[in-house]
């Protein structure tokens, strides 16, 4: 299972996650049309709306488009409400419509989110809904079919579930900013994003910073 970065302009960040953010939960959302997530995604950092969302998730693919380090507007709970500025926001597609492509996206959401628990070290009390936040009735088809039944095949996979896996030539979403930055100014030369950094790299990247001053 593979998660697809179309992230932000970082000319967009005023609009779209203007803050930067340490995560504290996840929420959970239910996108009410019929959209990929690829769609969904570009639809979302294309526009210039003040709504916006860390991930979006359909029967085949996860999509990011917001830096795990950067606030979202999804919440709907105001500019310092706890959803807005502390929520990483997932949005399960196909919910219009519902069938079997909304189950499988709940399947594939419920995978990640279980991911994103094991690897920040929370428990299941982290996944929150959109509706604890601003009383909106949403995830309204998760909802409808039963919240606790959704929780349910969440804690399945945090006991037993699969990987996720980023691809190992990009930066995770929470390095990117930094990454870019250090190949920009010729810190990095841009390959080994995921590696680990010997003490000869590391000597190397100080004389180049160094040298710049």
């Amino acid at each position: 299972m593979k998660v697809v970065q179309n992230l932000v302009s970082p000319s967009k960040y005023s609009i779209k996650c203007p803050y930067s953010m340490a995560l504290e939960f996840i929420v959970v959302h239910n996108t009410a049309n019929d959209a990929s997530a690829a769609n969904e995604v570009a639809y979302m950092i294309r526009n210039n709306n003040q709504v916006s969302f860390h991930y979006a998730i359909d029967d085949k693919e996860i999509v990011q488009g917001i830096p795990e380090n950067r606030n979202a507007w999804h919440a709907g709970d105001g500019g310092n409400g706890r959803g807005n500025r502390k929520g990483l926001s997932i949005e399960i597609c196909y919910s219009k419509s519902g069938g079997q492509r909304f189950i499988e996206a709940e399947k594939l959401a419920a995978k990640f989110i279980a991911y994103k628990l094991k690897e920040k070290g929370w428990g299941i009390d982290r996944v929150k809904k959109h509706q604890d936040f601003s009383g909106k009735y949403c995830p309204h088809r998760t909802l409808d079919m039963g919240w606790q039944r959704f929780l349910d095949m969440v804690q399945k996979e945090l006991s037993g579930g699969g990987n996720v896996t980023q691809d190992k030539n990009q930066p995770s979403s929470w390095a990117k900013e930094a990454w870019e930055w250090a190949k920009k100014e010729g810190l990095l030369d841009g390959t080994r994003p995921k590696d680990p950094l010997t003490r000869e790299e590391f000597a190397v990247v100080l004389k180049r910073l160094v040298e710049k001053k």
